[in-house]
């Protein structure tokens, strides 16, 4: 995987250079046991050998069931996690390309200004004690970029870029709606002029109408001040609408990942063709036959032997239960864990169309 990252990262350096390479990342959480005196059993394989780039001003939806690993993945790019193991190479615009495992204390302080984080409940990730100003403000005031009168003017104008009025920095965030608190934690995201912003499902805790509101806030955003976005989300069609390109997630590894038109369109991948099966079809006329999965999500504590995926994949022969398939680029910036990816002929979102 990490031959073939390089030469589709060197090939497509003209249309936009990369700005986040992650390579072989792992986050194994220790099992102990005891009382008095505690020792390890055994490892959560949260994230096991996770390998993507992001170019700059791109989307990467990241997606997967609930407990993949796409939340820890986020994590890990920030450091709130330590990895495991693996690289996570970042092209920041002071210290140029840094391997964010290897930053000391201060070096990842002037890093994680140029990384912010959009956190999935827009109330729990306010301070209800704090106003506005002191909330989107907090990260000018810690990091000295501004103070007293220029603070101010700071959360003002960030307060109109995301659509709420400068006269709301002295209220709390009770005071506000789901979608006005989602604005807040963008605006505080956004207060240090980043370049990456890991969005940690933002849209989810959110109704539908408001969802969009806020998708088109966050695309706006990004051709504004040229942003680049990890998307973290489990609905795909929301992934559709914003990503440039889709990885997706199983059991703490990548499966597959594509650009978004070819992955919706021809998957490579079973996992992948039943997500995609379950997906809301727009024209109430159509009906699809949705891919039931048999089986419980494989145990990142106690993981199958070969392909993860071999005991809910209808496709699966003697190989998958034996040897675990490497992620591999099969077409131009389409990359597939699977062994009988060449063979099979998988169906998109508009796949098995009944109606």
């Amino acid at each position: 995987m990490a031959e073939a990252l390089e030469n589709t990262t060197s090939a497509t350096e003209a249309k936009n250079p990369v700005l986040l390479e992650v390579k072989d990342l792992k986050k194994h959480f220790p099992i102990q046991k005891g009382f008095l005196v505690t020792k390890v059993v055994g490892h959560v394989k949260a994230v096991d050998g996770v390998s993507f780039f992001i170019r700059e001003q791109e989307t990467l939806g990241l997606v997967g069931e609930s407990g993949c690993g796409k939340t820890t993945t986020g994590r890990l790019i920030l450091r709130a996690y330590e990895p495991t193991a693996g690289e996570i190479w970042f092209n920041d615009r002071k210290m140029g390309r840094v391997n964010v495992p290897d930053l000391d204390k201060h070096q990842l302080k002037l890093m994680r200004q140029n990384m912010q984080m959009i956190f999935q409940d827009p109330y729990s990730s306010l301070n209800p004690r704090m106003t506005l100003l002191q909330i989107v403000g907090e990260p000018l005031l810690v990091n000295g970029v501004a103070k007293g009168g220029e603070l101010q003017d700071r959360v003002a104008e960030l307060l109109r870029v995301v659509g709420l009025r400068p006269e709301y920095m002295t209220r709390y965030p009770h005071a506000f709606s789901g979608g006005q608190r989602q604005r807040i934690g963008v605006a505080r995201a956004l207060a240090l002029n980043p370049q990456l912003v890991v969005c940690d499902e933002p849209v989810s805790a959110l109704d539908v109408s408001i969802q969009a509101q806020t998708l088109n806030l966050l695309q706006d955003l990004q051709e504004q001040f040229g942003l680049t976005y990890l998307f973290v989300s489990h609905d795909l069609s929301v992934v559709e609408h914003i990503s440039n390109r889709v990885a997706v997630m199983y059991v703490g590894k990548l499966v597959e990942a594509a650009t978004t038109v070819a992955l919706f369109q021809r998957p490579l991948h079973p996992y992948t063709e039943a997500l995609l099966s379950a997906v809301p079809k727009p024209d109430p006329r159509l009906r699809t036959e949705p891919i039931v999965l048999q089986g419980d999500v494989a145990d990142p504590a106690n993981p199958p032997s070969g392909c993860y995926f071999h005991p809910r994949c209808q496709y699966a022969i003697d190989r998958c239960k034996t040897e675990e398939p490497v992620l591999r680029e099969l077409e131009p910036e389409h990359f597939v864990s699977c062994h009988r990816a060449e063979e099979l002929q998988l169906m998109g979102v508009l796949g098995r169309v009944t109606a």
